[in-house]
């Protein structure tokens, strides 16, 4: 694999780990030729679903689209980039336990939604107000609710020490 940095061909695997409870692997290389450290992830290729979109449209699925939407919902969260990486993990298993040539995004953006309601409660609700284009107060109030109802806690907002 060639450096990120200087395109040198040789690198040298200093580290390996599994991620994702198991589906990836997670490499340090040192490149030969600059001394720098960098970082490779090895993932099996599999063939995912295809999305149908609202609108009818068929798209491929994207982890990166996934990545990035959990991202911007989790934005200035305590949840740390692992815990993201295994939602992903979960989700994309769910894709292909479908056994589906195609799969509508509703049901990718309810599997986000369990995903982000086990990660953080302000991203779910977030996300959920969003997906679900809240149009008033009032159904921010009725997903609190429900979240209450399913022992969900929400946690009030740190106050700042003095």
């Amino acid at each position: 694999m060639k450096c990120p940095f200087c395109q040198h061909p040789d690198t040298q695997v200093v580290e390996t780990r599994e991620v994702e409870d198991g589906q990836a692997l997670r490499r340090r290389r040192r490149c030969a030729g600059c001394d720098k450290r960098f970082t490779t992830y090895e993932r099996a290729e599999v063939s995912f679903p295809g999305v149908v979109k609202k609108d009818g449209r068929r798209v491929d699925y994207s982890r990166d689209k996934l990545a990035a939407s959990l991202a911007l919902a989790l934005r200035k969260r305590p949840v740390s980039a692992d815990a993201v990486d295994a939602a992903i993990g979960r989700i994309e298993e769910r894709l292909l336990q479908t056994g589906s040539r195609e799969l509508e995004s509703a049901q990718i953006g309810e599997w986000v939604m369990d995903e982000l309601k086990r990660l953080d409660d302000v991203a779910y609700v977030r996300f959920a107000s969003v997906y679900r284009s809240f149009k008033d107060p009032a159904q921010f109030v009725q997903i609190l609710e429900e979240m209450a109802r399913g022992g969900k806690t929400i946690r009030a907002p740190r106050g700042k020490k003095s």
